[in-house]
């Protein structure tokens, strides 16, 4: 298995200063300015605790924009909590399906908690099968990172059996069309999902998200929990983030991120460069030769792409890019045509 430090290493480790930014998966590099006016209508609040009828309101939000009940909703402070959050159920055996987001096998390990690796061979389509049956906790990416894999939704309910919990991460649902083959609507007693605001919304630095699920398992989860979660300024973005209007901005940027991944894979493609598709996220794993020196090389071309032999599973021959708009991707593409 990786040392926990790989584990722990993501793609913001890879940027820098006057760097073109292609190893963090966020849109854009500030929220856009009607959320920012949002946020800074809560400033004058910051004096007191955060309410209880905020939390609610929140809470409300979301259940709305899924068809759940708020009871059915905790928010948290960017999704990355709620896999710290796992180790809570008590799980005897967690299987963690790779190649994927690392920070779930990590948070479970350090807690002791006996983790078998599903690693799923190219092209990385799950298969249930391969999950051991002693496992009471699975834990699947959806649309999955590196991979860029989506999963359909009867797959992933496959891996459902009697005294176990799957935890499916929804982290780049909304940049899919039509967030097709998610199971957030699905009201289900033992099928955990989480979701992230940070990435369509630019919100990375104030942790923002939320997981959804029947509220034993939520109760379960949040027991031990500090006082005061999520703050102020969470809930008003968690909140303004799942109303209907930001949602139908967030699945409009979803066809952009869908139009832009075409165009890029086309012309990485044209570099001769191995892109593995389909791919339906807003990032796109692809293969070189020597990718640890191409990687280093980019940097002093002035590009940050993501190193991915971190990722369990994945041979040290691949590289994860960010989708980008045509501009940042004539950078990355002359970047790339000096340096192979």
């Amino acid at each position: 298995m990786l040392s926990r430090s790989l584990l722990r290493h993501h793609g913001d480790a890879e940027v820098g200063d006057g760097l073109v930014d292609f190893a963090v998966n966020v849109q854009g590099t500030a929220p856009p300015l009607w959320l920012r006016d949002r946020l800074a209508g809560k400033l004058g609040e910051l004096g007191a605790y955060p309410s209880a009828a905020a939390d609610l309101r929140a809470r409300e939000t979301v259940a709305r924009r899924h068809g759940r009940s708020p009871d059915e909703v905790l928010l948290l402070a960017g999704g990355a909590e709620g896999f710290a959050m796992l180790p809570r159920l008590q799980p005897r055996s967690a299987a963690v399906v790779h190649p994927s987001f690392t920070e779930p096998e990590l948070a479970l390990r350090e807690a002791d908690i006996d983790v078998v690796q599903v690693v799923l061979p190219p092209p990385y389509v799950l298969d249930p099968a391969l999950v051991p049956a002693s496992a009471d906790m699975v834990v699947v990416g959806n649309p999955t990172n590196p991979t860029s894999v989506l999963h359909r939704r009867e797959t992933v309910l496959a891996l459902r059996r009697p005294g176990r919990v799957v935890v499916v991460d929804e982290a780049f649902a909304d940049a899919v069309p039509g967030e097709s083959q998610s199971l957030a609507g699905d009201a289900l007693p033992d099928v955990l999902v989480l979701r992230s605001l940070t990435k369509t919304w630019a919100l990375a630095g104030l942790r923002c998200g939320y997981v959804l699920g029947p509220p034993d398992l939520l109760a379960s989860l949040a027991h031990g929990r500090a006082h005061w979660p999520v703050g102020t300024l969470q809930l008003e973005a968690i909140t303004a983030c799942s109303e209907p209007a930001a949602v139908d901005l967030a699945a409009t940027q979803a066809s952009s991120i869908a139009e832009n991944r075409d165009a890029m894979i086309a012309r990485l493609v044209g570099l001769g460069v191995g892109v593995h598709t389909p791919a339906h996220a807003p990032f796109l794993l692809v293969q070189v030769p020597s990718a640890a020196d191409v990687r280093e090389r980019l940097r002093a071309e002035g590009v940050a792409v993501r190193r991915c032999d971190t990722f369990p599973g994945l041979p040290p021959h691949h590289l994860r890019v960010a989708v980008r708009g045509a501009e940042h991707v004539d950078v990355l593409v002359d970047a790339l045509r000096r340096v192979l």
